[in-house]
């Protein structure tokens, strides 16, 4: 089992950081040049997954618990697509976010920010929700499989 193994759990001690930071570069860079929030969200949410490899899915549930990723999917839907629609009350369409704010510029500039958080919300918390489901079966089917060995 590879939480037992001392060095992966240091080196993955060491890169979670560095996977976290580059994963909000990414989100941040996003509306300069390559990236945003699918990567970003990508990426962040492969730290937790790492973490959850290592110490075990229970220590990452500890770290973002089920009920939090639960709420973040449509919560991330819900920005990314409520930013649209602020647009649209404010006589644009649904892709221009110039009326966010009084220069045009900083309005499109604010609605790719929101958006791209939205964004990376959804991914993030979409991914661990998978991974939490079926990696919640990978336990189960150990812990049977232990009793069996047991008996």
């Amino acid at each position: 089992m590879m939480r037992d193994t001392i060095i992966l759990r240091v080196v993955a001690k060491l890169l979670l950081p560095a996977i976290l930071i580059f994963a909000f570069y990414v989100q941040f860079h996003g509306d300069y040049g390559p990236g945003g929030g699918f990567q970003a969200g990508v990426a962040a949410a492969g730290a937790i997954i790492l973490y959850g490899m290592i110490f075990g899915i229970p220590a990452a549930q500890h770290v973002i618990p089920t009920t939090v990723v639960q709420v973040m999917v449509p919560l991330g839907v819900l920005i990314f697509a409520g930013t649209g629609v602020l647009g649209l009350m404010l006589g644009e369409n649904y892709l221009n976010y110039s009326p966010l704010r009084a220069d045009p510029g900083d309005g499109q500039h604010l609605g790719i920010l929101i958006v791209e958080a939205g964004v990376f919300i959804t991914v993030a918390s979409t991914m661990l929700a998978i991974f939490y489901g079926f990696g919640g079966l990978a336990d189960e089917a150990d812990a049977a499989a232990a009793e069996e060995g047991e008996e």
